[in-house]
Formats: C-alpha cells, structure tokens, sequence
C-alpha cells in the first residue's frame, strides 16, 4: 500500500462521510483528489492532507444545515483565496457563510445570499485537529503527515 496520499477509501473514513458521498463530490467536481484523479477502470484516487481538511470543512457546513449549493460557491470563493485556511474561522448565519481571518475583515463568501438565524462558528483549527486525530487512529505508527511547507500537520 502506497503511504504517499491517502485512498478513496481512507479519506472517507478519516473525514466520516460514506465513500459514496466521496465518490459524488469527486463526480461533481466539489473537491477532486489533488495526487491522483480516477481515470478508468482500475485507477485509484489519492488524496493529500489538504484534501482531507477541505472534505471535513465541506461536511461540517453540510452538518450545519447548508446546502450543497452553497458550500459549492463558499469553497470556489475560497480556492481562490489560496491562503492556509487553517488559522481562519468560518461563521455560519443563516444562509451565509463568512470567512473571519485574524486581524482582517469579514468576508461572506456565500455573499449572494442573506438571511436570519443562529450563528454557528466553525474554528478551522478543530477541523485539522479532527483529521489529524482520525489519520493517527487509521495509521498509528505511520509518520504526521506534512503540509507544503514541510511543517509537519499534527504538530501545529
């Protein structure tokens, strides 16, 4: 077995979805595996350590009442974004998503919906807190994984 990524499989494990759920994300291109994408018969996807922060977030608004829809804008906005989102938070309100980063402004990014209702806060640090607890349970003696910057994820 290949220790570089991590399989279809044990992405939906680490992040507690169903494969299934992993499968349709990929189809619909919500979030495609960034080592290696299924190409036919055969071909296994790969997931790296981002990927799997990014299918806990994506689970955890879909866990919180939004839409697929919506988490699909949300997370085109904040690929673009490019940042380490791991030191943000994301405030859910409602219909809106609002990305809070340390010492910026606010910046909805489900912007082209408003609504009432209760604030729920997504630390982004929990979320790698959460995979990174999963992966040492999935791989107990297998080595942090490390982010691109060569720090090593479970350590931060």
């Amino acid at each position: 077995m290949s220790t570089e990524g991590f399989s279809g499989r044990e992405a939906a494990d680490i992040v507690g979805i169903t494969y299934r759920q992993l499968d349709y994300w990929a189809r619909t291109d919500l979030i495609r595996p960034s080592l290696a994408d299924a190409k036919g018969s055969g071909s296994r996807r790969r997931y790296s350590y981002k990927d799997l922060i990014e299918l806990r977030m994506i689970k955890t608004l879909i866990d919180a009442g939004q839409r697929l829809d919506r988490v699909r804008s949300a997370f085109e906005y904040l690929r673009d974004l490019g940042d380490d989102l791991s030191a943000a938070q994301l405030v859910i309100a409602g219909d809106s998503v609002v990305l809070v980063r340390p010492g910026e402004n606010l910046i909805d990014v489900v912007n082209k919906y408003q609504g009432q209702g209760v604030l729920n806060l997504l630390a982004l640090d929990g979320v790698v807190e959460q995979v990174d607890a999963a992966i040492l349970e999935l791989r107990p003696l297998a080595n942090p994984p490390a982010s691109e910057d060569g720090v090593t994820s479970i350590a931060r």
